[in-house]
C-alpha cells in the first residue's frame, strides 16, 4: 500500500519527442530563431494524447454517460465547501498559535487577549502585509519544494512493482508504481545519515520553521487543486460522479476529475502516501531531536515522545508498506482530485497528526512504567485489529480465504463476509483506528485537551465514511444490504456502535 519487470507504466509511456533545433543554413549569417510556437503547441497536443491512452473512449460523450452531472451535494453545497476552503488553513494555523510554547501554552496563558489582538490587527490598514510577514518563509518554501521534489524523482527512478487499479467506468484499468516504502526507507536513510554526521540540532528545523513549512504546504495544496481543476476541463477527462455540479467552487473543493495524471505520473495517489505521511514522519523525528537538544542527548528523551514515535512511525510504515491496498479505497476509485484531498494530505495530514509530538517537546513528560506498558499495548492492540482485519478483507477481495470466513452473496453475485472481524462489526478496521488515535494522545498526559484534537476528529472523519460506505452499499446491494445489517448490527464497536 509488487515485480512486474517492463510492464510499468513509466515503461509504456508513449515515445513523443519534441525536439527544438537551430537552423543554420548559411554559416556567415546569425542563426535562425526556432521555430517555438509551433513546436510547443505540437508539444500541448502530444500531452494531451498521450496523457491517458484509454480516454479516446469517453472523448464523444455529448450525452454525458460517462461524465453524468452531479445532482446532488456533500457538506452542505457549495457554501458548505467554501467555509472549509476557508476554515481548515484556519485550524491548522490555529493548532500551532493555540498550542506552542512561543504563545505562551496549550492553550496559551492570556487566550483572550491574544483574540483580541487578532480582531485588532485585522482591523487596521496593512493587515494583510503584516499577517505574511509572520506566515511566510522563504527558506521553509525551498526547503518543502525541494522535499516534494526529491519525493517525485524517488518515484520515477526507485524500483517498485505495477499494481493494477480497479476497471473504470470507461474500460481503463490504470497501472500504479508501488514504491512509497522504498522512497520511506531513503528518506529515512538520508535522515537519519544526516542527523548521525552532524547531531540532532541539524535536524531542528521542521520545529523551528513550522509556520513557514505550514504555509509552504497550504500553497502547494492550492496550486495543485487550481491545476487539476483547470486540467479536468480538457477533452477526454474522465470526471469523478461527485464532482460535475457545475458550480465552480464545490467542483474545486471536492475534486472534479477522477485520477488527473501527467502521463503515468498519478497525482492523487502520489499524493495521498509520499509527501504527506512521510513528511509525517519526519516532523516527529524533528520533534525528538529538539527534545534531544534540550535535554542533553538521545539517552535523556522521554518515554512520553518515543511511544508517540514507535506510535505514529509505526502507522505510517505500515501504510507505506501496503500501499497496494490504497488502490481499491474510496479515495482512489470513486473521490476526485481536489482541494480537499490536496490540503488534506499536503497540509493537515502532516501538521496536524503530528502534534503530540511537537507538544512534547516543550510538555516534557515522563511516564511511569505501568502507564507506559499500557499505552504500549493499546497500541499495539488496536494495530492487530487494524492489521488483521483489513488482511481478511483484502484476502478475501483477492479470492483467498485461508481463515474459512463465513460469507453471505448477493442478487448481483457480490459476497460479504459475515464472520471473523467483518462478522463482529462492519467496519472493524476503524475500531482499531480508534484505538491507536487513543494510545497516541495519552502519553501528553490530560493538562490539555487540544492534544487530543487527533482522536476528536478521526472519530468524527471515521463515523462520516461509515455512514456514507452504508449509504453507498444500500445503493449497490438492496434489499440484500438490509439482510446483511441484521446478520452484522454493529457498525464500527460490537455492542457500543
Amino acid at each position: 500500500m509488487h515485480m512486474i519487470g517492463d510492464t510499468s507504466p513509466r515503461s509504456q509511456k508513449p515515445s513523443h519527442r519534441v525536439k527544438f533545433t537551430y537552423k543554420t543554413p548559411n554559416p556567415r549569417m546569425n542563426r535562425t530563431r526556432p521555430d517555438i510556437l509551433p513546436n510547443l503547441l505540437r508539444f500541448l497536443r502530444i500531452y494531451m494524447s498521450s496523457n491517458n491512452l484509454q480516454r479516446s473512449k469517453n472523448q464523444n460523450d455529448p450525452s454525458g454517460v460517462l461524465n453524468p452531472r452531479t445532482t446532488s451535494y456533500e457538506f452542505f453545497g457549495p457554501i458548505g465547501a467554501l467555509v472549509i476552503i476557508v476554515t481548515v488553513p484556519i485550524i491548522i494555523y490555529g493548532l500551532y498559535f493555540g498550542c506552542s510554547e512561543e504563545t505562551g501554552g496549550c492553550p496559551p496563558v492570556g487566550w483572550l487577549s491574544a483574540l483580541t489582538e487578532i480582531s485588532q490587527l485585522l482591523s487596521t490598514r496593512g493587515w494583510w502585509e503584516t499577517l505574511m510577514l509572520r506566515l511566510w518563509d522563504a527558506e521553509a518554501m525551498i526547503y518543502y519544494s525541494a522535499w516534494y521534489l526529491f519525493c517525485v524523482i524517488a518515484w520515477a527512478i526507485l524500483p517498485g512493482a505495477t499494481i493494477e487499479g480497479k476497471p473504470l467506468r470507461n474500460g481503463e484499468v490504470k497501472e500504479y508504481t508501488a514504491n512509497a516504502f522504498s522512497t520511506f526507507l531513503l528518506a529515512l536513510g538520508v535522515v537519519c545519515g544526516y542527523i548521525s554526521r552532524f547531531g540532532p540540532e541539524s535536524f531542528t528545523f521542521l520545529y523551528e520553521k513550522w509556520v513557514g513549512f505550514v504555509t509552504a504546504s497550504i500553497i502547494m495544496a492550492f496550486i495543485q487543486a487550481f491545476i487539476v481543476y483547470l486540467m479536468s476541463f480538457r477533452k477526454g477527462a474522465l470526471l469523478a460522479l461527485g464532482g460535475k455540479t457545475g458550480n465552480p467552487i464545490y467542483d474545486f473543493f471536492i475534486g472534479r476529475e477522477l485520477n488527473p495524471s501527467i502521463g503515468s505520473f498519478d497525482i492523487k495517489s502520489f499524493n495521498e502516501l509520499r509527501p504527506s505521511m512521510i513528511l509525517w514522519a519526519l516532523i516527529d523525528i524533528s520533534m525528538a531531536c529538539e527534545q534531544a537538544v534540550r535535554r542533553g542527548g538521545w539517552e535523556n528523551v522521554t518515554n512520553s515522545m518515543w511511544l508517540v514515535l514507535i506510535g505514529h512511525i509505526g502507522y505510517i510504515t505500515d501504510a507505506l508498506y501496503n500501499e497496494s491496498a490504497l488502490f481499491t479505497t474510496m479515495d482512489i476509485i470513486s473521490d476526485g482530485f481536489g482541494y480537499m484531498l490536496s490540503i488534506g494530505v499536503l497540509s493537515w495530514i502532516p501538521f496536524t497528526f503530528s502534534l503530540q509530538a511537537r507538544y512534547l517537546v516543550f510538555n516534557q513528560l515522563e511516564l511511569g512504567s505501568f502507564a507506559s506498558a499500557g499505552i504500549f499495548l493499546l497500541n499495539a492492540t488496536g494495530y492487530w485489529i487494524f492489521r488483521d482485519s483489513n488482511n481478511e478483507k483484502n484476502d478475501f477481495r483477492n479470492g483467498r480465504n485461508p481463515k474459512n470466513l463465513k460469507y453471505m452473496t448477493t442478487n448481483s453475485g457480490s459476497k460479504l463476509i459475515t464472520s471473523g472481524w467483518w462478522g463482529l462489526s462492519r467496519h472493524p478496521n476503524y475500531m482499531g483506528d480508534l484505538f491507536m488515535s487513543l494510545s497516541w494522545s495519552l502519553p501528553t498526559g490530560f493538562q490539555t485537551p487540544i492534544t487530543y484534537f487527533y482522536l476528536f476528529y478521526f472519530s468524527i472523519l471515521l463515523i462520516h465514511r461509515q455512514i456514507r460506505d452504508d449509504e453507498h452499499c444500500a445503493k449497490k446491494y438492496g434489499d440484500d444490504w438490509e439482510k446483511y445489517k441484521r446478520m452484522v448490527p454493529y457498525r464500527i464497536f460490537p455492542y457500543v456502535y
